[in-house]
C-alpha cells in the first residue's frame, strides 16, 4: 500500500478550524474513501476547472466543497467553500453556465483559490 497525504494548506484549515467541531467531524469522516476515489479520478464523481494548464478538482461534502489538486505524495486542500456561498458568488457575478464551466472562467474565483498559496509563500 502506498502513502497517500491530504495536506490542508493554512487557507483551508483554518476554514475548517472555524466550522462547528461536529461538521468538522462529519467532513474529515467523508474523506476515509478519498484515496481510492482520488487515484481512480473518476470525471464524474469530480469536478474539474482548469487554468493555465493546472488542473483543479471540486469535490462534494454535502453542503461543502472542497477544492484540491493533485500530487506526487497525495492532494492539496486549497478551499472548503460552503456551497451557498458558492451559488451567492455565482449568482452575483452573473454567470449563466454551470458551476465548474463558470468557476473555471471567473478570475474571481482563481484569487479566492490562489488567496491560500500567497499566505503559504509568507
Amino acid at each position: 500500500m502506498t502513502l497517500f497525504q491530504i495536506i490542508f494548506n493554512p487557507l483551508s484549515a483554518r476554514e475548517l478550524a472555524q466550522m462547528p467541531k461536529k461538521l468538522q467531524l462529519n467532513i474529515l469522516g467523508e474523506f476515509r474513501g478519498f484515496p481510492q476515489d482520488v487515484r481512480s479520478i473518476d470525471h464524474e464523481q469530480f469536478g474539474q476547472l482548469e487554468r493555465d494548464g493546472k488542473r483543479l478538482y471540486r469535490y462534494r461534502l454535502g453542503d461543502y466543497r472542497v477544492y484540491f489538486e493533485r500530487n506526487e505524495l497525495g492532494v492539496v486542500i486549497h478551499r472548503i467553500i460552503n456551497r451557498n456561498t458558492l451559488k451567492d458568488f455565482l449568482f452575483r457575478s452573473s454567470l449563466p453556465t454551470g458551476e465548474d464551466q463558470a468557476l473555471e472562467q471567473n478570475p474571481k474565483f482563481w484569487k479566492l483559490i490562489d488567496a491560500g498559496k500567497s499566505r503559504d509563500e509568507s
